[in-house]
């Protein structure tokens, strides 16, 4: 452009340019959803499961996630899934992964791995709340330097974690 006028309607670096000639400021994307955009696929392309669970980072790689996949770990609507498997905004994922079950919503469709805030945006958890942790008391700790421990020690460590009974003569 000669000029160096935009051309009319056209839109600018500052806003988008209204039919009477103002510009009208628009608020600057946050950078989590332009990092959530910039990493999710074209229109109409799909995402594997493997890949997007690895994005998500529910799964540390996405080589664990395909073999959770393979393994059954893995269900989408209620569906056992293999690994290159198309998932969709809306699908409920599940994940049984380290002991527990994750149970997720796919919110927004994304192929690279992103940061933790920007993942968390991709999808709804609906995961039951984790197990309470057992209290274990320390057992059979030993003072360091007092040796191996006597047969009588040994059956008190025993006794203490539960190996054996009170009235157990072996």
């Amino acid at each position: 452009m000669a000029s160096g006028r935009a051309s009319e309607g056209a839109d600018t670096a500052d806003g988008a340019r209204s039919e009477d000639g103002t510009v009208a400021e628009t608020a600057p994307a946050s950078p989590a959803v332009a990092a959530a955009d910039a990493a999710g696929p074209a229109s109409g392309e799909t995402v594997r499961i493997d890949s997007w669970i690895w994005s998500v980072r529910l799964m540390k790689t996405r080589s664990m996630g395909a073999t959770a996949c393979r393994g059954g770990h893995v269900r989408v609507n209620g569906e056992r899934v293999k690994p290159a498997y198309a998932v969709r905004v809306g699908d409920e994922v599940r994940l049984r992964h380290e002991g527990h079950e994750r149970v997720v919503v796919v919110k927004r469709l994304i192929r690279k791995r992103v940061g933790a805030p920007v993942a968390i945006q991709c999808y709804v958890d609906n995961s039951p709340p984790p197990p309470p942790r057992e209290a274990v008391a320390p057992a059979g700790i030993r003072d360091r330097g007092t040796g191996r421990p006597t047969k009588r020690d040994r059956r008190e460590m025993e006794r203490l974690r539960g190996l054996t009974g009170p009235d157990d003569a072996s």
